[in-house]
């Protein structure tokens, strides 16, 4: 139970920071606003209010009593009443009186008029408008044969006091929730800042001026990023250069040992030599392009679907079918993604004769299918094949040597750009790559 009320909370709470930080700001301040609200409401204007109803309904009360004694002018007394209590009184003959009225249960002003005046003339005795007039209030109290109309002005029954506090208390609250969310997002700015510097460096761009500002906490942990960020590409920068220069070193005997072979007078035994050297470059090749899908390169806009179909183009088989949308544009490294392509393309032609390619674009993603034909792979194999130099003996049969790279590469390459990867079987019974790519 507790769990799922948990649960429930925490999808009702915003995600980012700076709106989780703004109602710990804003919720104290509105709750606060709204308890001196209700406390005001009740102890002064409620109350304030209501004796302000109670002794003007008391003075009607009094003056239809003194109007009812014989022993005084009838005229006279109706204008002592309007020049000193500011009523203005109208005695009109009517002997049908209607007492029916709209309530406005909503109105503060109504509900106690209507409260007081019941208690002191009954129901049926009364009737009342505050909305026929701007300033005033229409009242009528039912006498004899007709009806006594009272003019009477709103702030008889209404302190000013209300607005004016009204108005302090709301006008403060906006202006502290503004000063707020200016300090806020100055407090949030170096976190957004330091999220997008950990996103490029994630997906291998160059960070270019990254400054830690903040608190303390925060620059701390921009420092700490940047140490990181430069300790990874020392190591980087390292790697490369020692399998440079292993590949430098092993090209020269790699290189005399072919110019050897071509003197050995027995052609199987030359063959053989020669194909293993062959192969001993191809790995080196491939070492050394794994150590290079990491190369920084800067991204740029490029029509996804153009370089698609110049890759096809440039197998020229009839075996690869295609399915391409025209104009899909990708933000990215077109090198890179190039390199990817062609390896799983040729990773599915190592295995299979028939080849469909499909580019589609959907709201904020672009997605690429590869399938072929091929023995495929079993599906407990498919996390396996995309760790470096790792190689399964069955499924998919060993054609050529390989030294289990292309897919790692692959993986790599597509994480780089903030995508995944994913293995599945294919219509063509063989292995389907999907590729999702946010646009």
């Amino acid at each position: 139970m507790f769990y799922g009320l948990n649960k429930f909370i925490k999808n009702l709470l915003p995600k980012r920071l700076f709106y989780r930080a703004l109602l710990i700001v804003a919720i104290p301040v509105i709750v606060l606003q709204i308890i001196i609200t209700i406390v005001f409401f009740d102890s002064l204007w409620i109350k304030t209010n209501q004796g302000m109803t109670r002794a003007l309904v008391n003075e009607v009360k009094t003056f239809i009593e003194v109007y009812k004694n014989d022993n005084y002018d009838k005229n006279e007394i109706t204008n002592l009443f309007s020049v000193y209590q500011d009523l203005n009184i109208e005695f009109i003959k009517d002997k049908k009186f209607n007492y029916d009225y709209s309530e406005r249960w909503f109105s503060p002003i109504d509900r106690t008029l209507r409260r007081e005046l019941k208690s002191r003339f009954g129901i049926g005795g009364y009737w009342f408008n505050t909305t026929n007039y701007k300033e005033l209030i229409d009242l009528r109290i039912k006498y004899q044969n007709g009806y006594f109309k009272f003019l009477i002005p709103k702030d008889r029954l209404t302190s000013s006091s209300a607005r004016i506090f009204g108005l302090w208390i709301t006008v403060p609250a906006f202006i502290m929730i503004i000063i707020s969310l200016i300090f806020l997002k100055n407090q949030t700015r170096p976190i957004t800042a330091l999220a997008k510097a950990a996103e490029k460096f994630g997906k291998g761009e160059e960070i270019e001026d990254f400054k830690p500002s903040g608190a303390s906490e925060i620059r701390q942990a921009g420092l700490e990023f940047d140490r990181m960020r430069k300790r990874i590409f020392r190591h980087l920068n390292q790697r490369s250069e020692m399998l440079s220069g292993i590949s430098h070193d092993l090209r020269t005997p790699l290189t005399r040992m072919k110019l050897q072979t071509a003197f050995i007078n027995d052609k199987d035994i030359s063959s053989k030599l020669v194909e293993d050297i062959n192969e001993m470059e191809k790995m080196l090749n491939e070492y050394l392009q794994f150590t290079s899908s990491t190369y920084v390169e800067k991204d740029e806009l490029f029509n996804l679907s153009e370089l698609l179909n110049q890759i096809i183009k440039k197998y020229n088989n009839n075996d690869i079918s295609k399915n391409i949308n025209e104009r899909v544009y990708l933000n990215g490294r077109k090198n890179l993604i190039n390199r990817c392509i062609n390896n799983l393309i040729d990773n599915a032609l190592k295995y299979g004769k028939k080849i469909n390619i499909e580019l589609s674009k959907k709201s904020t993603n672009i997605f690429i299918k590869i399938e072929d034909d091929g023995p495929g792979i079993p599906e407990k194999e498919y996390n396996n094949v995309f760790k470096p130099f790792y190689k399964i003996d069955k499924g998919r049969g060993e054609k050529r040597s390989s030294v289990g790279l292309g897919l790692s590469i692959a993986s790599d390459i597509i994480r780089s750009h903030g995508g995944n990867i994913k293995l599945e079987k294919s219509k063509l019974n063989g292995l389907e790559v999907r590729i999702f790519l946010p646009v």
